[in-house]
């Protein structure tokens, strides 16, 4: 008994019951015998306990044997109420309600007596409560009812539903909160060292007291566990780095994530900070310590400073959720003198132990759930050469700390091959499908990265040194592991940011890898885009370089059949192919608002192949937006000049492919040259033709330019060098842009309209896209396309005479039709475009009419007094003799209008009229002839003499023999 009464007693203690010193022998008695001193009778455990109560109560010496009897009643108290959960109740003892009474009433006198004397009662009842729900929670963790060590929140709830483990948490809980404002240590290191002997079923006790004192636990578990990982780690007296499998055998590594896990529910952040502090701490210099550590502190031995780089490493491998929390500030941390100081520490190690915790990084780096894109950008800016570094560290890394992240980028890439190659189980001895066909391993970096594809190809595309081949390297796997989806996604993000040829490799080679487990790519690349080109998700930027880079690859076809060989002849032809079948698609693009998107888009156009088979409204949608591009490239020619150019061989190539799509561009081109927003592209004038009838309701939208929209494209600030009455920015105020010279246009249009006439597609033939020929023969225009160009003039001048007999009227019904005959003549003026229409088509009778009337009634000394009519009836006689209206004899005589006088022109017009009102251009008139190229030509000699019509002209020449004497053998039969 002398250990009782040690003279350590604590402070009398108020008690609710006054005892003599008889009664208190006798209590002393009966707890130490068993025994009741009074009756002689066997005490039962509820009178064994109440006596153990009453001498706590008045003999505090008495505290060392009092508690360590209150042991057995607890632990019988644990075993009834864990027999009963068995039991699910069914055989519940009455001992087990007593001993709880009993239970609640020791907790009562132990709260007093901390409440009132912490320094004496809170060290003695932390050490004895924390090792006795040791024992409990170690003796009882074998029990049917007991969830296994690992579910710490069901145990923490199985424990806390025990009156005797609760009321022990209770107590060691006042316990810390008296001892942690002047002897923390001696409680946390008490509840720890019981945490080690009986790990891990005792890890639910430190969970929970880590959530009440989260600051304190947090930190003495890391510390507690660097220790043990440490011993754990030693051989031969020196550090072996901890892999996985040998991670798995550290006793106290494990509960320190299971302690940690539990307490992340609600001190994430709390964690996170004491996780970063260990790591910062281990890479200080042993000269900055903070001179305030204890020297049992793990910061000052150096074997645990470098162990715990390691050991967060290991922690973090088997807790991903612990690394997910410390992932994205540790990269922020790893600034280049923290690296130096990492490197520092690692480069005494071994070769395999750093090996081994390279693999450990690269294993968590690629399991982390988040920060991946993060990661990655810190190991790409890091490993890239310091000369071609652009985004990196403000700084150059160390050579050392650059090769060490070289490293370790490389062996990520292995590692994530290795995952997406072998991540499907049991596909032996099945077809040879894509590994997408099989279920999957999920990796979470790659999981994260599948949100960053754009990213990811625009720091491809950079074609830095090394750092493009290890992102496109990754590129590939992503797309891999994504599937057709992302790897869909990669090559439209390259098609659209490549600039240039050599960026734009990289879209085949990705497209050369993925197409060994994947088909369809191209196609499903080329419907996105359409489909981003719905939805206008596109810059106008991206746009434009979209179309280019997609005209481009097509390119490489041809170049390819010249001999000149280009990777991207495969892809080209798949490429070829899908944006054929996306034509009416592209075509709208035509029209863009911005004219660069315009440009790219007949550029595409231009060289892609045309389908096979294509539906008539499509057709038609394609025809009306080339021909609407072509007027615009000639309104805007003076901003490009390539632009008219393209569009005359995007209409060429239109015009060929079928008799629909040449039809409805002729009939469109003469429309649209006719229609009054484009008169002054020719020389014309709108306001001039008043009584001209509208255009018809398939006629092309006015396409004037605004002079306002268009100078503000220059700037918030006008230039107003001249008057404010005069023109800036080459364009005239209420007209818009000035027009380029109209002669030249006149001959661009020409030029497109010959080329389409000379097309195929009328003959049912497929031309193809055939470039504007360089050579000096003329093309052989299609008598059906002339016919076309004809009738659509014919409808827009006059559209009374549509559809009339090719017969000439009676002299009495021409009398009726001056009206028509001077809108015929008007139109002509307002449009000078008509005449070199009229060269292709060689047709005109109204005309003729209003030229005669002038002729007659001129008074003017001679011909060149009336310029205009001068060159419409030269032009006109032309026309006539190239269309075979009139044979060649009567087709020279324009040449002798500018030498004679007024009426003198009307006698040789007379001749002209006469011979073509007598001798009609019937179709039975004209006979094929292979040998001019395979024309229809007319024979002449079946329509008689043609002296009588020859007569007027050899009279004016024989009257004015001094000034066309050398044109007389051009009139001769």
């Amino acid at each position: 008994m002398s250990a009782v009464f040690d003279g350590s007693v604590p402070k009398a203690t108020p008690s609710s019951h006054s005892h003599t010193t008889q009664e208190l022998s006798n209590e002393i008695k009966s707890f130490i015998s068993g025994v009741d001193s009074v009756q002689g009778r066997k005490l039962s455990v509820r009178e064994h306990a109440r006596c153990a109560v009453r001498l706590l109560r008045s003999v505090p010496a008495c505290r060392a044997a009092v508690l360590e009897h209150l042991r057995g009643v607890y632990d019988e108290h644990v075993s009834v109420f864990l027999h009963n959960l068995e039991t699910e109740g069914e055989a519940a003892s009455g001992a087990s309600a007593n001993l709880e009474d009993i239970i609640q009433e020791v907790h009562g006198v132990l709260s007093e007596f901390i409440r009132l004397n912490p320094r004496a009662w809170a060290p003695l009842v932390s050490s004895w409560a924390v090792d006795l729900l040791g024992q409990l929670s170690s003796k009882h963790a074998g029990r049917r009812c007991t969830p296994h060590s690992s579910s710490l929140n069901e145990l923490l709830q199985l424990w806390m539903s025990c009156a005797a483990t609760r009321a022990l948490m209770e107590a060691y809980s006042q316990c810390l909160a008296a001892m942690l404002a002047w002897c923390p240590d001696a409680c946390v290191d008490a509840l720890l060292d019981t945490s080690v002997q009986h790990s891990p079923h005792f890890d639910w006790v430190v969970a929970h007291i880590g959530s009440a004192f989260p600051g304190t636990i947090i930190s003495r578990v890391l510390a507690c566990g660097l220790k043990d990982f440490c011993s754990h780690g030693a051989k031969d007296q020196g550090f072996v780095v901890m892999g996985m499998d040998k991670g798995a055998k550290v006793p106290k590594i494990g509960s320190v994530v299971g302690i940690l896990g539990h307490l992340a529910v609600h001190h994430s952040d709390s964690i996170r900070k004491e996780l970063l502090r260990m790591f910062q701490e281990s890479l200080t210099p042993s000269n900055q310590l903070s001179p305030n550590l204890s020297s049992t502190s793990w910061e000052t031995s150096p074997q645990l400073r470098r162990a715990a780089v390691p050991f967060l490493l290991q922690l973090a491998a088997m807790s991903p959720d612990l690394f997910g929390a410390v992932s994205s500030e540790l990269v922020e941390l790893l600034r280049p003198p923290v690296l130096l100081q990492l490197h520092s520490l690692l480069q005494g190690l071994p070769r395999e132990e750093l090996d081994n915790m390279l693999g450990l990084a690269v294993h968590l780096i690629s399991q982390s759930p988040t920060g991946g894109a993060q990661t990655l950008r810190f190991l790409a800016d890091t490993a890239t050469p310091a000369s071609v570094i652009i985004s990196g560290p403000a700084t150059s890394p160390h050579e050392g700390v650059r090769e060490g992240c070289d490293r370790l980028l490389q062996m990520l890439l292995l590692h994530l091959h290795k995952l997406v190659y072998n991540r499907s189980d049991g596909v032996e001895g099945k077809p040879h499908n894509s590994v997408l066909s099989q279920p999957q391993r999920m990796i979470p970096f790659l999981e994260e990265l599948q949100t960053h594809v754009g990213e990811l190809c625009a720091e491809t595309l950079r074609l830095e040194r090394k750092r493009h081949l290890w992102l496109h390297q990754l590129l590939c796997l992503l797309s891999m592991y994504g599937g057709p989806s992302v790897a869909t996604e990669a090559i439209c993000q390259l098609l659209t940011q490549a600039q240039n040829p050599e960026e734009l490799a990289l879209a085949w080679q990705l497209h050369s890898t993925l197409s060994l487990c994947m088909v369809g790519l191209i196609p499903a690349a080329v419907t996105r885009t359409v489909a981003q080109i719905h939805t206008n998700t596109l810059s106008p930027w991206q746009l434009r370089q979209l179309l280019l880079n997609l005209a481009a690859a097509i390119r490489s076809q041809e170049e390819e059949r010249r001999g000149t060989v280009r990777p991207l002849y495969s892809m080209a032809v798949q490429l070829g192919s899908a944006v054929s079948g996306h034509l009416h698609d592209f075509g709208p693009l035509l029209l863009h608002g911005d004219s660069a998107v315009s440009h790219a888009a007949v550029q595409l156009l231009s060289c892609s192949p045309l389908p096979h088979a294509c539906s008539p409204g499509h057709l038609l949608l394609l025809s009306r937006a080339a021909v609407t591009y072509f007027f615009l490239a000639l309104r805007k020619r003076q901003e490009g000049r390539r632009a008219v150019n393209s569009s005359v061989l995007l209409l060429s190539r239109f015009a060929g492919y079928s008799p629909l799509t040449l039809k409805s561009i002729l009939q469109q081109l003469v429309e649209g040259a006719l229609h009054k927003g484009n008169a002054d592209l020719f020389g014309g004038q709108a306001t001039a033709i008043t009584d001209v009838p509208p255009p018809s309701s398939s006629t092309l939208s006015d396409l004037g330019a605004s002079l306002l929209s268009i100078n503000c494209q220059f700037g918030t600030t006008a230039n107003f060098s001249g008057s404010v009455w005069s023109v800036f920015h080459a364009g005239v105020i209420g007209k818009g842009l000035k027009v380029n010279s109209p002669a030249k246009n006149i001959k661009t249009f020409i030029a497109v309209l010959v080329q389409c006439c000379s097309s195929t597609g009328l003959n049912g033939t497929f031309s193809g896209s055939r470039p504007v020929s360089d050579s000096s023969e003329s093309p052989t225009i299609n008598a059906e396309a002339a016919k076309v160009v004809a009738v659509t003039m014919v409808e827009n001048v006059c559209p009374d005479v549509s559809n009339s007999e090719l017969s000439w009227p009676p002299e009495e019904h021409a009398r009726t039709t001056v009206e028509r005959d001077i809108h015929i003549r008007r139109c002509f003026e307002a449009h000078p475009v008509l005449f070199p229409m009229l060269q292709v088509v060689a047709a005109g009778r109204g005309l003729l009419a209003t030229l005669l009337s002038h002729w007659e009634a001129s008074r003017d000394p001679s011909s060149t007094d009336s310029p205009w009519h001068l060159q419409a009836s030269s032009i006109l006689v032309s026309c006539m003799g190239e269309g075979q209206l009139i044979p060649p004899v009567l087709a020279n005589v324009h040449e002798a209008f500018p030498h004679i006088a007024p009426f003198e022109v009307r006698l040789l017009l007379l001749a002209v009229w006469e011979y073509v009102r007598g001798n009609g251009p019937m179709p039975q008139k004209f006979t094929f002839s292979s040998e001019k190229g395979g024309m229809f030509c007319r024979d002449f000699s079946r329509d008689g003499d043609v002296a009588r019509y020859v007569a007027p002209i050899h009279s004016v020449l024989h009257k004015n023999i001094d000034r066309l004497g050398h044109l007389c053998w051009r009139f001769q039969l």
